[in-house]
């Protein structure tokens, strides 16, 4: 069995929605940027040197007892499906599938741990974990990126800290990202000035897939934007401290929209339930918005037979590229949006059935 069918055979743990503010934080995540001492970054490195680097970074993470059992993905290796698969599965960046040097990722099997080699810098360490856990991400990337250190030596000045491809990332390298799920703040059109607000704080605000890519399904990332002058402890607290202010928001806005309007909100919700279980053609788009209707009808108690790991699960499972390695074969996007339908239906009928 190749790497990624032994991936897409099961949803990786941060689907599990075993964390703090399960319903309106899907995930919490830390990478740390990190370079080679004595290498040229990746941009500047010729094929030769990323070979190096790759094969040095590899034996490295694989001694790492954190990564036992890890799969080494060759990225260059792989199709076009089994890339972006990697992206879909939050693994890999666009930019690293797009590429064309040497490159691998190496990913514990639950994909709570890995480590994409000679992307944007030699080394990118991601921890990702269920709801709101950014502690607990940290204390498993510094442990990490402790026993990496033990085995590499890494690209650090006493007077900037670890040195970067990106001048942002210079310092401690840290990036701390939780994806929230704000329907009422949306629907209130609050929004906008949640996202302003942050901003000012230094905060950055994108997609569901990070930078460039579009707001959908009611699913925002939060990250830091800055890395250097501030602990990776600070960051990570005062991270954690902003989101749970916006969740306060989130929380305050739901209650206005069932104190005004419940009936519409029930009528909201319901609907997209209903279309979810019987649609025959469903975009990537719609699917979101009304897998967003009913992870709020969840959230309130209105919805009772459907689990968050199975709404948490079909966010992933219903990307293109997923879709298609399922069937084996590229297909139009109104065949896909056919077996998306498809696949939601039997989702949500097989665990209708078991409640």
């Amino acid at each position: 069995m190749s790497a990624i069918n032994r991936l897409i055979e099961k949803p990786a743990k941060w689907l599990s929605a075993s964390g703090e503010e399960q319903e309106m934080v899907l995930s919490s995540r830390i990478r740390l940027a990190r370079n080679l001492d004595s290498r040229p970054f990746t941009n500047n490195a010729s094929p030769e040197e990323l070979k190096e680097v790759k094969e040095e970074v590899e034996e490295a993470a694989l001694k790492c007892p954190l990564m036992k059992e890890a799969l080494n993905i060759d990225i260059a290796e792989l199709d076009e499906i089994d890339r972006t698969i990697l992206v879909e599965r939050h693994l890999i960046s666009h930019e690293m599938a797009q590429m064309h040097h040497p490159r691998s990722l190496v990913v514990q099997q639950d994909e709570r741990l890995s480590v994409m080699i000679n992307e944007e810098d030699h080394m990118r360490i991601q921890a990702i974990e269920p709801g709101l856990s950014v502690e607990r991400a940290f204390r498993k990337i510094d442990k990490l990126d402790n026993e990496l250190d033990r085995n590499l030596n890494y690209a650090f000045s006493e007077k900037f800290g670890y040195l970067t491809a990106c001048p942002t990332n210079v310092g401690t390298g840290l990036r701390v990202s939780v994806m929230v799920h704000l329907p009422g703040l949306v629907h209130n059109k609050d929004i906008g000035r949640v996202i302003d607000g942050l901003r000012n704080m230094r905060l950055t605000v994108r997609g569901i897939y990070g930078e460039g890519s579009e707001f959908m399904g009611n699913l925002f990332q939060i990250s830091n934007s800055i890395t250097l002058g501030l602990s990776e402890k600070d960051t990570v607290s005062n991270l954690e401290a902003h989101v749970r202010k916006v969740l306060d928001f989130e929380r305050k806005a739901r209650e206005v929209l069932l104190n005004k309007a419940r009936t519409l909100l029930e009528d909201k919700i319901w609907r997209a339930y209903g279309i979810l279980k019987s649609a025959r053609l469903l975009s990537s788009k719609e699917a979101m918005s009304l897998m967003s209707a009913v992870r709020l009808g969840i959230g309130l108690g209105m919805i009772t037979d459907i689990s968050l790991p199975v709404l948490n699960e079909l966010l992933i499972m219903i990307r293109p590229m997923h879709l298609q390695k399922l069937h084996g074969r590229m297909m139009t996007p109104e065949e896909r949006d056919r077996v998306r339908a498809d696949f939601i239906r039997a989702r949500l009928d097989k665990r209708s059935r078991k409640a």
